[in-house]
């Protein structure tokens, strides 16, 4: 598929992932409609943050995916929708599992619908390493088994296999994309990257994390974005899972370290019990085999972990941004 001049949904467009993605596909010359979560406040997320001239190229949507009233009116007039809304906090969802079954299926389901009702030319919905759980091989391909070993996971799972069902039952033109994690400017505070840069940076001398020796595979958010063009793109991949990520790990602790080093900081790590997962949620270990990918499309990452988390540390020096992100509470 060409997606030259296409017009294109982005649910989540407002978050971090999302945003970057609008701005990637306005690179492709799409015409972009963002799907963003309705707000008394009017605010636009990180859609708020672009200049002027970018934002006048891109229509705004506000709604909420739990509407299936709203999805059907803000996909009845594109060609191609790539679904990113949800909750992901793992440890909020151990606190409110109902919503994320609303969030995550319940939003997929209404996208689904509507993308079958308007005979949409493609939908790429967004999963997540952790359907996976803990590996039991690895690297991890997409045969590997599912574990819900989170709610948050679980709804992912629940998401992963309504979507899989619209591809078989009703030819619904369906991709998977199963992004690793990923990091990069704008990610919320809740993830690790941020956690641990937004301490160093306001000079605190200890590191407040959990869990020290889990692993995951990291990716800079632009690789990913063009993971999720790839494959929307090619026709092959209907119908598929597909893995996006490095095929490299690394250890929470390892990474505390190098953010540490290149950040020119002497704080300490300190492991708190307050924000570590019950043991059997714990994900002990992710590493992807993207080798799926790269035959459908070509595709390998292009940023290295060092790189990418320069990059990262440079964006949230500017203290109009860190002002913004509360290092000092543990954000769930």
């Amino acid at each position: 598929m060409n997606l030259k001049r296409k017009k294109i949904l982005i649910t989540g467009a407002d978050g971090f992932i999302g945003s970057h993605l609008v701005e990637r596909l306005l690179d492709e010359n799409c015409q972009i409609k963002a799907f963003v979560y309705y707000n008394s406040f009017n605010s636009w997320g990180w859609l708020d943050t672009f200049p002027k001239d970018k934002l006048k190229n891109i229509e705004i949507f506000t709604g909420d995916i739990r509407d299936p009233n709203g999805v059907r009116t803000a996909i009845k007039d594109v060609d191609v929708v790539f679904h990113l809304a949800a909750l992901i906090g793992i440890p909020f969802s151990y606190h409110f599992p109902d919503s994320y079954i609303d969030t995550n299926i319940k939003g997929t389901l209404n996208i689904l619908q509507a993308c079958r009702e308007y005979n949409i030319e493609r939908v790429i919905v967004t999963s997540t390493s952790e359907v996976y759980g803990t590996a039991q091989y690895i690297p991890i391909d997409e045969k590997h088994p599912f574990q819900g070993q989170s709610p948050y996971s679980a709804s992912k799972i629940g998401a992963d296999k309504i979507a899989e069902s619209f591809y078989r039952s009703f030819s619904v033109p369906v991709v998977i994309a199963r992004p690793f994690n990923t990091y990069g400017p704008r990610q919320s505070a809740r993830a690790i990257i941020p956690t641990i840069i937004t301490q160093v940076l306001n000079g605190n001398k200890e590191i407040h994390i959990g869990s020290l020796h889990p692993t995951r595979d990291l990716n800079y958010v632009n690789d990913i974005c063009n993971g999720f063009v790839a494959l929307a793109k090619c026709d092959i991949a209907l119908g598929k899972e597909v893995n996006i990520g490095s095929q490299t790990e690394i250890s929470i602790e390892n990474l505390a370290n190098l953010l540490i080093e290149l950040t020119g900081s002497k704080a300490k790590i300190l492991s708190e019990d307050a924000r570590k997962r019950p043991e059997t949620s714990e994900v002990e270990r992710l590493v992807c085999d993207s080798s799926l990918l790269e035959e459908l499309t070509g595709w390998r990452p292009a940023v290295s972990l060092k790189e990418g988390l320069i990059k990262t540390i440079e964006w949230f020096k500017d203290k109009e941004i860190l002002k913004k992100y509360k290092s000092d509470t543990y954000n769930i």
